[in-house]
């Protein structure tokens, strides 16, 4: 069974820094790839970049590109979102999930290509 947790939501001013982790367990997710969504309230969830486990590949949604990065370490079977730059309209509740597919990951980007998704952590910027 897959077991996707996140950690490292808090509270930030604007221009700050925040780095979220997705701790994921159950399976060997050597051909999964990754993704990190936000749902802010009223609004539906967001794609906000994805990285394929293998080999490292990345996808951006436009609005964090240049501000946000993931990357994976697969000693840890960690998948990680460093947010720099933050701003107000980055508050939401940020989801790590996963999907075992051999697609490009800039072509898997909205919530319904994902298979697995964790709790979900509050990111809140302050302005």
């Amino acid at each position: 069974q897959v077991q996707l947790i996140e950690s490292g939501g808090g509270l930030v001013q604007a221009g700050g820094s925040l780095r979220l982790s997705c701790a994921a367990s159950g399976r060997t997710f050597t051909t999964y790839a990754m993704g990190w969504f936000r749902q802010a309230p009223g609004k539906e969830r967001e794609f906000v970049a994805a990285i394929r486990w293998n080999s490292g590949v990345t996808y951006y949604a436009g609005s964090v590109k240049g501000r946000f990065t993931v990357s994976r370490d697969n000693a840890r079977n960690t998948v990680s979102l460093q947010m720099n730059s933050l701003r107000p309209e980055d508050t939401a509740v940020y989801y790590c999930a996963a999907v075992k597919s051999g697609k490009r990951v800039g072509s898997i980007i909205t919530h319904r290509d994902y298979d697995y998704w964790g709790q979900g952590t509050q990111v809140t910027v302050s302005s």
